[in-house]
């Protein structure tokens, strides 16, 4: 049984993430020519939508917002991003990027790494599996490219039985 203040879990199979893809792919707007996956989770929907959309220019951003002591909830969503890995501004400028991500939650990663990219001469748009319209940080901002609308902790099956990175159902992410 799930406490009350804790968020509700949904765990997604490997088809429904096969139908959340298929969902995302006739969505697009535009030809993408490089794709900018958020480790670690972007790469398992990054990977399936580069196969599906033939996007061979492939590359990997990751982002931390440090943790320090005795601050507030508020004061560590207002953290300034560390960009722990980031492809070079030659690889980005000019070119239409899409910024994929597994969840939308807070929106803090993905429009940190949206900004670097645009900021690197890219043309970003963004996109994940999820969205969580209760959690997002931005207003009316959104993700350009979604499949779903959620109010829970999403479990993929990537996430599943993964030696000391396991995931329960019972215990707080």
């Amino acid at each position: 049984m799930q406490p009350q203040n804790e968020p509700r879990r949904e765990m997604i199979s490997w088809e429904e993430v096969d139908r959340l893809i298929d969902h995302l792919v006739p969505q697009f707007k535009r030809e993408f020519t490089a794709m900018v996956m958020i480790t670690r989770g972007g790469i398992i929907p990054g990977g399936m939508l580069a196969d599906a959309m033939d996007i061979t220019h492939i590359l990997t951003a990751a982002v931390d917002f440090p943790a320090q002591q005795m601050q507030t909830d508020q004061s560590k969503l207002m953290m300034w991003p560390e960009f722990i890995q980031f492809p070079a501004e030659d690889k980005l400028i000019g070119r239409p990027t899409l910024i994929v991500d597994d969840v939308w939650g807070s929106g803090r990663t993905i429009t940190a790494v949206k900004n670097r990219v645009s900021a690197a001469g890219g043309f970003p748009e963004t996109c994940v599996l999820h969205f969580n319209p209760y959690r997002n940080l931005f207003g009316h901002v959104r993700p350009d490219y979604f499949a779903a609308t959620t109010d829970a902790f999403i479990v993929y099956p990537w996430e599943v039985d993964r030696g000391t990175d396991q995931v329960l159902l019972g215990e707080t992410p």
